[in-house]
């Protein structure tokens, strides 16, 4: 098992709202810096047109800082998963996230297993595992039986309990139902807010360990460290009214205190 950090973490500061959007790069050494040992490159729009030289360059920056790289997208037409699979070879990745539901493409659980069968085939020849994301979109309950049916330890569920509750979903039903089919951690911690007025909630990240999130009991149900399960630092961070120094300076706050809250669970 290792601690590590997604895109997600940098969500605002590597966005088109930064003066100077951040790059691959320096997240892989800020990443390092903090403690990480892995960086998830999740739906990071470069990288659909980056060629094996761009992407022997971010192998090579990731190695020199010490990390090992997982990857994220959506959708699961072959076609658009084998691209992936070659990237994640490109950069020595083994593991790939990906979610059911496209704009353009939303399977029920029968076809996506049935296309998921020969995909999760051939990324098992290349050791290479795919994870699939719960969140709101699709039913816990069919997002395992699509994993059931395929039936093949290179393909699991990337575990983010806090995606699920906008299906009405509790987290630890999420929990339960996942645990021993996770291949992958978000570490996401969320909670709700009354609106001004008392008028609704609004519901968004929080820093870890002062939301509603249950690491603790995440944890002691997919038992990350015996199984290899890697656990990966996002954030559901709201943009600040201040503008973008006073929304990046929260960012880094905390992705540094969810690393530090990770590490001394170890």
């Amino acid at each position: 098992m290792a601690l590590g950090i997604s895109t997600y973490a940098y969500f605002w500061r590597h966005s088109p709202r930064a003066p100077r959007p951040m790059t691959l790069e320096e997240m892989f050494a800020d990443t390092a810096a903090l403690g990480g040992e892995v960086f998830q490159i999740c739906d990071y729009p470069p990288l659909a047109g980056w060629d094996d030289a761009r992407l022997d360059e971010v192998r090579a920056a990731a190695d020199a800082a010490g990390l090992r790289l997982e990857l994220g997208t959506r959708g699961v037409r072959p076609e658009h998963l084998l691209r992936h699979l070659a990237v994640a070879e490109r950069l020595g990745a083994t593991l790939v996230r990906s979610m059911l539901h496209t704009p353009d493409h939303r399977p029920g659980p029968a076809e996506a297993a049935d296309l998921l069968r020969p995909t999760v085939a051939a990324y098992a020849e290349r050791g290479v595992t795919l994870g699939l994301e719960t969140y709101e979109q699709v039913a816990t309950r069919d997002l395992v039986s699509v994993v059931e049916a395929v039936d093949d330890p290179h393909l699991g569920v990337v575990l983010d309990p806090g995606n699920c509750v906008a299906r009405l979903e509790h987290p630890a039903d999420v929990v339960a139902a996942t645990a021993d089919r996770t291949v992958n951690i978000h570490v996401k911690d969320f909670a709700f807010t009354r609106r001004d007025g008392w008028v609704g909630f609004t519901y968004a990240g929080a820093p870890l360990g002062e939301g509603l999130l249950d690491h603790a009991a995440t944890v002691a149900a997919v038992r990350p460290a015996e199984r290899g399960v890697n656990q990966i630092v996002e954030h559901w961070l709201p943009w600040q009214d201040e503008g973008f120094e006073a929304t990046a300076r929260l960012e880094d706050r905390w992705t540094r205190h969810s690393m530090n809250t990770l590490l001394r669970s170890e």
